[in-house]
């Protein structure tokens, strides 16, 4: 049975709820109340723990971490439907049936033909008729077997587009940040446990970028159009990276970019790239006509090999980061 909250209880969880979100300088969005409201339930113990951990680590959370939370334990991993693996097994199953059907029938009717041939080579001539009409009988049948085989390939073949559609879909939620359209934590730990694997010695390029002042942006201007400027920012990020690199959100205002086998220059020139290409936009709002003031964005370059830990190049590229951040905005800085 559901419990549900008396009224002075949801009072009491709304208080509590809206108190943190002013302290930590969070909107009421739907995802915010969510999460929090799990929080002050404690309907998670894992939310809880996550939570606790990132404000001892890093002090009040931001939306970027409100939204990870969210995902990971509130809406769930994705919304991949609950009976997707359950068809995949009764389409393999359904196959594996009727592939067994079919052979033991094709089977029971070529030990037939078998015999009606022989019954025809000794030449009788009543039971050459009868071996014939026996032929025709089982031609027959097989050629309808083989029909209803087909059909039931192609209901299979149907239902297995419609299965790998939805798995498409549940990929890309849980490795696909909605907002930027970047690879997530869990996309980018995918794809470097793969180069890891497959080549240990990879050469690595990584950039961290980080927009300067977003923070201010957005409590000017609001989460919304803060959603909307690193949108556009991230797709010119990504627009300077090919598919062999790997653009990832890392953080509220933070990307992470991953080139393999990329010599250091050339690294160093698509750093200077995205600089000079997010400073060159120019945001105009869409409802109002107002001109937003220009961005920018710092840069922090390291190199590494697959083999050394991932946090340790993240590591090394946020050292190279706040060099170049403590030098001023729009910067970079090699680690």
């Amino acid at each position: 049975m559901k419990h549900y909250d008396s009224l002075a209880q949801s009072r009491e969880k709304l208080a509590s709820l809206l108190k943190m979100l002013n302290e930590w300088r969070l909107p009421a969005t739907p995802i915010n109340y969510a999460v929090v409201y799990h929080y002050v339930s404690k309907k998670s113990p894992a939310l809880n723990e996550a939570l606790d951990s990132h404000i001892a680590a890093n002090g009040k959370p931001d939306t970027f971490t409100m939204e990870h939370l969210f995902i990971e334990f509130v809406r769930g991993k994705s919304r991949l439907r609950d009976g997707i693996v359950d068809d995949m097994d009764e389409v393999l199953s359904t196959v594996q049936k009727d592939c067994l059907e079919s052979s033991i029938s094709t089977q029971q009717l070529v030990s037939g033909i078998e015999k009606d041939i022989t019954f025809i080579e000794k030449g009788n001539p009543d039971e050459v008729e009868t071996a014939i009409q026996r032929l025709k009988t089982a031609a027959l049948e097989l050629k309808n077997q083989q029909q209803k085989f087909a059909e039931k390939v192609l209901t299979s073949q149907q239902r297995t587009r419609t299965i790998k559609k939805e798995l498409k879909v549940a990929k890309k939620e849980v490795y696909v940040d909605a907002i930027t359209g970047m690879y997530n934590r869990k996309g980018l730990d995918k794809h470097f446990d793969v180069w890891v694997k497959n080549t240990p010695d990879k050469h690595i390029g990584a950039l961290v970028i980080n927009i300067d002042q977003f923070q201010q942006f957005s409590e000017k201007f609001g989460d919304l159009m803060g959603d909307v400027i690193l949108s556009k920012i991230a797709k010119k990020v990504s627009s300077y990276v090919d598919e062999s690199g790997l653009p990832v959100r890392t953080g509220n205002h933070e990307f992470l970019i991953l080139m393999p086998d990329i010599d250091d220059t050339v690294l160093g020139e698509v750093a200077e790239k995205i600089r000079q290409g997010v400073e060159k936009i120019r945001f105009v709002s869409s409802k109002s006509g107002l001109k937003l003031p220009p961005m920018t964005v710092s840069l922090g370059v390291t190199e590494a090999k697959a083999k050394s830990s991932l946090e340790h190049i993240i590591d090394n590229a946020n050292t190279a980061l706040k060099k170049a951040q403590s030098k001023g905005r729009n910067q970079i800085a090699k680690a």
